[in-house]
C-alpha cells in the first residue's frame, strides 16, 4: 500500500515548478501503477501551450476558472470546478488560467516526475514506460 499526503509531496522533489504552473506528482512511474497522478496549479492570467504527443491525460478542475482551446479547430471550452477534460487524441491546446486553478491530472504512460514541457509543449517519452 502507498500512502502519501499532498503536504509531504509538496515539500519534496515531487513538486515541480514552471513559469505558468506547478505540479505535485503524487504517483509516478516508480510506483508501478501504470499511470501517474498529479495535483497541478495553473497560475492566474497565464496561457500555456501543451501538446502531449507521447501521453494521454485526464484533467479534473477542483477549483478556479479558465479555458482550454484546441489548436486543430479553435474550439474554446470553459473550465470551472467540476469540469473534466480528456486529451484522448494527443490534442494540442492552449490552457488559460483566468484565476488560479487546482487540477487533478492522470497521465498514461506515467511520468518519472521531473518532466517539464519542451519548446513544443511536449513531455518527452520515457522509452522504459512502454517496456522498451
Amino acid at each position: 500500500m502507498i500512502v502519501r499526503t499532498l503536504e509531504n509531496a509538496e515539500n519534496s522533489d515531487r513538486r515541480i515548478t514552471a513559469d505558468n504552473w506547478e505540479s505535485t506528482r503524487m504517483i509516478l512511474k516508480e510506483d508501478n501503477m501504470g499511470f501517474s497522478f498529479h495535483i497541478t496549479t495553473i497560475y492566474a492570467n497565464t496561457e500555456t501551450h501543451i501538446w502531449y504527443q507521447n501521453h494521454l491525460e485526464s484533467v479534473y478542475c477542483m477549483s478556479g476558472e479558465g479555458e482550454i482551446e484546441t489548436i486543430a479547430d479553435g474550439k474554446v471550452y470553459p473550465i470551472k470546478p467540476g469540469t473534466l477534460y480528456v486529451l484522448d487524441k494527443h490534442d494540442e491546446h492552449l490552457l488559460r488560467g483566468t484565476t488560479e486553478m487546482k487540477m487533478a491530472c492522470v497521465f498514461n504512460p506515467p511520468l518519472n516526475g521531473k518532466e517539464t514541457h519542451d519548446e513544443n509543449g511536449v513531455y518527452p517519452l520515457d522509452a522504459s514506460s512502454l517496456g522498451a
